[in-house]
């Protein structure tokens, strides 16, 4: 009878066990999603407005004065 108790205990905590989630992973998953998303906004970012970036400083370059000495 001692043997049928302590199997059936055994496999409640397996049960049990096994329903629990293990989230560990997925929180790591989430933040290379994030880091993903975040290089990919990025990068469009530069794309778009590396061109206007790069016009406006040449613009300011050629408008300051350059003095020798």
């Amino acid at each position: 009878m001692l043997h049928i108790y302590a199997t059936l205990q055994t496999l409640g905590f397996r049960i049990k066990n096994r329903l629990q989630r293990d989230e560990t992973g997925a929180t790591a998953v989430e933040y290379g999603i994030m880091v993903g998303l975040i290089a990919v906004v990025m990068i469009a970012g530069l794309v778009v407005l590396g061109p206007k970036l790069s016009e406006l400083f040449n613009d300011v370059s050629g408008k300051i004065p350059v003095v020798t000495p």
